[in-house]
């Protein structure tokens, strides 16, 4: 009886405060959607990387990802990949690429293809780890350190760069070689890399351009 008063009293109480203005429940985030501030933007660094401890990453640049109707942001991508391919390579740096489930070498764009022995392909979904070889590739090249480039930013980009850090590899994330559908998404997946657990404290923001090779 006792508890059972405490309880009514509690109730009652309850109703009292709300009825007056109490505290209201918290909005959940779509409630509270276009009220909710954008954080600034996180500063870029321009990274010396070790070409013999670093890895290139080609993500999707393929046919059915990369085009005007489904991807244009990825088009305008491919020039400066192309770009920072040749200097990798001129480096010695490791490239790796990677297909979506429906891709193939023969679908990875003319302008970034594979050209050189021992530049390996991967295909998986989102996460280019699971179920290749991707991890043992890039330990037997003495890899800790990947710069991702691809699309889609939110999809394997993210994922993969997510994995590679799950693996204790350092990310360089250039900004201008991911793409998305448009601008927000893009801005969506970089935050979600700056901030989350297994990446913010691995995670290197930069651009092609301002990335150092020695």
């Amino acid at each position: 009886m006792v508890v059972k008063s405490i309880l009514a009293g509690a109730l009652v109480a309850g109703a009292a405060l709300a009825g007056l203005g109490g505290p209201a429940a918290a909005g959940t985030v779509i409630d509270e959607w276009n009220a909710i501030p954008s954080p600034a933007a996180p500063k870029l660094a321009a990274p010396t990387v070790d070409a013999k401890k670093t890895a290139f990453l080609i993500l999707d640049i393929e046919e059915r990802t990369c085009n005007t109707e489904r991807r244009p942001r990825c088009l305008d991508t491919v020039p400066r990949i192309a770009a920072f391919l040749l200097k990798a390579r001129d480096a010695g740096m490791p490239v790796v690429y990677s297909n979506t489930g429906a891709g193939s070498m023969a679908t990875i764009l003319p302008a970034v293809k594979p050209m050189q022995t021992g530049e390996p392909v991967v295909k998986a979904g989102v996460d280019k780890f699971l179920g290749t070889d991707l991890e043992k590739i890039l330990k037997e090249r003495g890899v800790d350190t990947v710069i991702a480039c691809g699309t889609a930013a939110q999809g394997a980009v993210m994922h993969t760069v997510t994995g590679a850090a799950q693996r204790k590899m350092k990310i360089v994330l250039p900004v201008d070689c991911l793409s998305a559908e448009d601008l927000f998404t893009e801005k969506a997946a970089v935050w979600s890399l700056v901030m989350g657990p297994a990446t913010a404290q691995v995670t290197t923001l930069t651009t092609l351009d301002a990335i150092k090779i020695k």
